[in-house]
């Protein structure tokens, strides 16, 4: 029988203490022991995307990393990004181009356009699709993400918006 262990964290800017077994994962850390479902498990190898969550302000696949790894660090979920309010205007974006679909894979895309975007600038079409490369979506066809994440970077850097969306070179 495997031994707890105990980790502080900070998530979603809340110190936590939990006592973890040494081979659970971020992921079911975060749903089982903290109730934060916003992220999901998917293919547990890192492939699809649907768990990514932020560790110290990069993306990370929660499927990969361990519980006992955040130990010290801070980490941020969908619901911390959405509370906050740092990612409304993507949000409300995807709603606007219809870029949910089913909605299993949006919080991962969201994390990545939000790393992506908080970069500055506005990203290619190319650049954005690449940044999405790591995130699986069986619905949308990935037309509407494009779109959407080019439409918030427009809008963060000031740019008119009126023809956004309608090229799709």
């Amino acid at each position: 029988m495997t031994k707890a262990v105990p980790i502080s964290a900070t998530v979603n800017d809340e110190e936590v203490t939990l006592l973890v077994e040494p081979r659970l994962s971020l992921i079911d850390m975060l749903r089982h022991h903290l109730h934060l479902t916003g992220s999901h498990v998917g293919c547990e190898m890192g492939a699809c995307g649907a768990c990514l969550v932020q560790l110290d302000g990069d993306v990370v696949h929660g499927c990969l990393t361990l519980a006992v790894e955040v130990d010290g660090r801070a980490v941020k979920t969908i619901e911390g990004l959405s509370d906050s309010g740092a990612i409304a205007d993507l949000q409300a974006a995807f709603h606007r181009r219809n870029a949910l679909q089913c909605g299993y894979c949006t919080p991962g895309v969201l994390m990545t356009a939000q790393e992506l975007l908080s970069k500055g600038g506005v990203p290619s079409r190319a650049d954005i699709r690449d940044a999405l490369s790591g995130n699986y979506c069986r619905c949308t066809g990935y037309e509407a993400i494009v779109d959407a994440i080019e439409t918030t970077a427009r809008q963060r850097a000031g740019l008119d918006t009126a023809t956004t969306g309608t090229d799709h070179g």
